[in-house]
């Protein structure tokens, strides 16, 4: 039948049958095959004597054909394996993998799983381990030294891959996934599989972009004012509920201060949860056009008068030691009356109404 199921029929369920229909409840690399490898925590290796070592408890999956199916192995008792003494010919590295035999599919006519060691070749200097045979999970590399009559167990190679159930994050890297979705543990960060024929992995959860924004300049009454040419570089990014943001104006032949004392008002890039008595700093600068009068600057603090703009105040005294009268928010005329190519420049941070 090419429809499996398991404990339904009631004769006639094949080993065959058992393997490709509970592979269901393991992580999926084709529409019938599943990822092999060890369960993280398991199978770990522990020198017993100068050439012997145990392979600990532990579970397992080897991947075969996908009609053939995915075998889950259990190891329920630590496995005793022994390696042969060094050579004059030179040093070597062995591997330890874990196999399945099946009969009805391979000529070795056993059906089992085993673990086994197969010899790498002698060379004097950089030896290479041997690959894993067909239908088997590498799981540690020995090195055999020229001569040696023991092993520094401290010094195997770990060649276990982990795998994970259906849905379980698979903490390595180096491959990809199957379906939108997927995630694994790539040692450092949390990764999710975009899906499709061009998927990759991409962090998870994303990490914040900075993204330009133009504020909107506005005053607490009367004619707002605008910022014409000037040149704005601001930028802000949203990291979860925080927002941090660089704010740089430099005025322009075509800004129009307009007049009065209205408070200058600028936009926020996203809503803020609450109006906030400070949430940054910034300079003003105040440029002079006849030498050598030198240019003169202040300290503003940024205040969220709102949940929507900021506004300025200012209560330092300036560079040049002029005084500012008394605290206030900046307009037209304060600190200064207002010209070209003067220019605010600052940062600030703030709690965002909703999370990114």
């Amino acid at each position: 039948m090419t429809i499996r199921t398991v404990w339904h029929a009631p004769t006639g369920q094949t080993q065959e049958d058992t393997r490709l229909a509970t592979s269901l409840v393991l992580t999926p690399t084709g529409s019938l095959s599943s990822r092999g490898g060890v369960i993280p925590g398991g199978l770990e290796l522990e020198g017993v004597n100068a050439l012997q070592c145990r392979i600990m408890t532990g579970r397992a999956v080897i991947q075969t054909s996908a009609r053939q199916g995915a075998y889950m192995i259990a190891i329920t008792d630590p496995e005793i394996v022994t390696l042969a003494p060094g050579s004059a010919d030179g040093s070597r590295k062995d591997l330890i993998y874990l196999t399945v035999e099946d009969a009805p599919y391979d000529a070795s006519g056993a059906t089992q799983a085993v673990i086994r060691v197969v010899q790498g070749a002698t060379a004097v200097t950089d030896p290479q381990p041997p690959s894993a045979p067909a239908n088997s999970l590498p799981l540690f590399v020995v090195t055999v030294g020229r001569n040696a009559a023991s092993i520094n167990w401290g010094t195997v190679e770990n060649r276990r891959y982990p795998t994970a159930a259906l849905g379980g994050i698979v903490p390595t890297g180096g491959f990809d996934g199957l379906y939108k979705g997927q995630y694994r543990d790539n040692g450092d960060r949390l990764e999710r599989w975009t899906g499709g024929t061009n998927g990759v992995w991409q962090p998870y959860p994303q990490p914040p972009v900075w993204r330009s924004w133009t504020p909107i300049w506005t005053a607490s009454s009367g004619t707002n004012p605008s910022l014409g040419n000037a040149t704005v570089d601001c930028r802000y990014v949203q990291d979860g509920p925080m927002v941090h943001f660089n704010f740089r104006v430099v005025f322009g032949t075509t800004t129009n201060f307009r007049t009065g004392n209205p408070n200058w008002r600028f936009s926020l890039p996203v809503p803020a949860a609450r109006a906030a008595h400070s949430a940054g700093f910034v300079e003003l600068q105040h440029t002079e056009d006849q030498l050598p009068t030198e240019p003169d600057r202040a300290v503003g603090r940024i205040r969220l008068t709102s949940t929507t703009y900021f506004e300025i105040e200012m209560s330092s005294g300036k560079q040049r030691g002029g005084t500012t009268g008394k605290p206030g928010i900046i307009d037209a005329a304060f600190p200064w009356n207002w010209k070209l190519q003067d220019h605010i420049v600052g940062s600030g941070t703030y709690e965002a109404a909703a999370p990114a």
